[in-house]
């Protein structure tokens, strides 16, 4: 490797370490356990784990199907579907909020017709799933129609050929074909769901116990507490790296 990429390279990691160990010269290390400890960050972290598994599931289920029919249909507009598909990575994230109070709010078209059946979803816990589905499943679709399209179509032209039938040919073939890629992507998505904010504070509030995720209570403290707010990141970070180092390691030895 060039020497002189060793420079802009130290730069980026400096640019995204500093910050967040920066953290740590803002704590007061003697609080930091009773902070911690607080009911309103056990409840908060509690909650955040709990919905950002509920939408990382929830993502896999739809967009798995969804990252196969990018990957191998060939039906017109398929460029266009694409592109909506990937704007909630490009799309502020209130913006997703907005969209999603003003279609299932109470006036919204889809919300009118939840609620003659007794269903209303901004505010609720079922809320912060939606958001955070909204602006995590895109990561997984991504990964996994990236890796369906690496793989190329070959081999399930084989099992094709060989007189498997689709749905044979999808649960011996494509599926093992996005195993490697799905353990990365699950990781990403779970990473991007825990750290939703503005989707879910707009289309489901900040209520304690119900809506008040991590990040949202992380907002919420630093107005009274910074030092509460500050511990609460920190929380955050080390749930995040957490996640990553544990799981990424297994998705890049599924690979190999």
């Amino acid at each position: 490797m060039p020497v002189v990429l060793w420079v802009p390279a130290v730069l980026a990691l400096a640019l995204v370490v500093l910050p967040v160990l920066g953290l740590l010269t803002r704590v007061d290390p003697a609080r930091l356990p009773a902070l911690l400890l607080s009911p309103a960050a056990l409840d908060a972290l509690w909650l955040s784990v709990i919905t950002g598994l509920i939408s990382t599931g929830l993502s896999l289920v739809l967009g798995g199907p969804l990252a196969l029919v990018l990957a191998r249909s060939r039906m017109r507009g398929l460029r266009v579907v694409r592109a909506f598909v990937l704007l909630p990575l490009v799309l502020p994230p209130v913006v997703g909020g907005l969209a999603l109070l003003y279609l299932l709010g109470r006036t919204g078209p889809l919300g009118q017709l939840l609620d003659t059946v007794g269903i209303r979803l901004p505010y609720t816990t079922a809320a912060v799933v939606l958001a955070q589905t909204f602006v995590a499943m895109p990561f997984l679709v991504i990964g996994l129609e990236g890796a369906l399209r690496t793989a190329g179509g070959r081999y399930e032209e084989v099992a094709a050929t060989l007189g498997a039938g689709p749905w044979l040919t999808f649960r011996r073939v494509t599926v093992p074909l996005l195993l490697p890629a799905l353990g990365s992507s699950l990781v990403l998505t779970f990473a991007r769901a825990l750290g939703e904010f503005g989707a879910t504070i707009t289309f489901a509030g900040s209520l304690q116990g119900t809506t008040r995720t991590l990040p949202l209570a992380i907002y919420n403290t630093a107005q009274s507490d910074v030092d509460a707010a500050v511990a609460m990141s920190l929380l955050l970070v080390v749930v995040a790296l957490l996640v990553i180092v544990v799981a990424r390691p297994k998705a890049v030895e599924g690979r190999l």
